[in-house]
């Protein structure tokens, strides 16, 4: 098991904010999603009083308990130890003290995280890894890529700097010069193939598209560079891949195993899986974070 059969059950309350829309879900005792508000996101908002309101909200629409526990998952570099929203570029926010900024204007305490780290407590507490031992990664690809460190279900921060495996400068051949996420994130995959979404990608490549093949195995070959990486460093037992490319399910997920063994010659490999929370696991996450601080 992972570490946290001790952890806290009960109602709560999780809350996403994502590039587009704020995301809120509200927890049963046993952990399942019983609803679900969404809002867009005021962006930009450099001082953060248009999320902070937005989340407000959310939280409003989901119930009118106020003394739910609640996390909150927000962009970006977090420094949760300190609550600081330290940077993100698309939402303006430089060194914000958004713990503070969420206490004041909700009323209650916060459990702040970043949101990729957020769907890894979920995937690795009630989610895809919930058996797995030890340390565990997960790394949604979409937009765009990002990777959440945990052991034994805790979420390793860095200063809010761990797990930006997406902006990796690629440093030899055809990509050279461009970061990981610039080639391989969902959206870079769908671009280069100049299709709607990279599923479209997976399905072309799956009746045959030699142009689609192409742009397939040059995502799945610079995935598997990053994800080596992390392995012979962290050594997790299991790597959840989370995100759009992760709906192409096992025509991501084993080639993709292949590449990293291949990468990975008398070591342990991880197991890849593909996520179980889907877009909810942030926000799911956020929720489990706002009970364990409260327990």
């Amino acid at each position: 098991m992972n570490g946290m059969s001790d952890q806290r059950s009960g109602p709560a309350i999780g809350i996403d904010v994502g590039g587009t829309s704020v995301k809120g879900v509200r927890l049963d005792e046993d952990g399942a999603i019983v609803a679900v508000h969404r809002l867009p996101t005021p962006s930009p908002d450099p001082t953060g009083a248009g999320v902070v309101d937005t989340v407000a909200e959310v939280r409003d629409a989901l119930t009118t308990d106020r003394a739910l526990p609640i996390g909150v998952a927000v962009p970006g570099v977090v420094d949760e130890d300190n609550g600081l929203a330290v940077l993100s570029v698309n939402l303006g926010w430089s060194d914000l003290p958004m713990r503070d900024l969420l206490v004041k204007r909700l009323g209650t305490e916060v459990a702040l995280s970043h949101d990729v780290r957020a769907g890894g407590v979920a995937e690795a507490r009630t989610g895809a890894a919930r058996d797995a031992s030890g340390v565990v990664a997960f790394v949604p690809v979409g937009t765009g890529i990002a990777a959440a460190v945990l052991i034994d279900g805790k979420p390793l921060v860095a200063g809010g700097w761990a797990g930006e495996i997406g902006q990796l400068l690629i440093t030899h051949g055809d990509f050279a010069g461009q970061r990981l996420e610039e080639v391989a994130s969902a959206r870079a995959t769908a671009l280069r193939a100049g299709v709607a979404s990279a599923r479209d990608v997976a399905s072309a490549a799956a009746r045959g598209s030699s142009a689609s093949q192409q742009v397939w195995s040059e995502t799945v070959t610079a995935l598997a560079d990053a994800l080596a990486g992390l392995a012979v460093t962290v050594a997790p037992s299991v790597i959840v891949i989370g995100g759009g490319l992760a709906l192409a399910g096992r025509q991501l997920i084993n080639p993709l195993s292949d590449e990293l063994s291949r990468r990975l010659p008398g070591l342990r490999v991880p197991e890849l899986v593909p996520a179980a929370h889907g877009d909810a696991a942030a926000a799911v996450g956020a929720a489990l974070l706002g009970l364990e601080q409260q327990s």
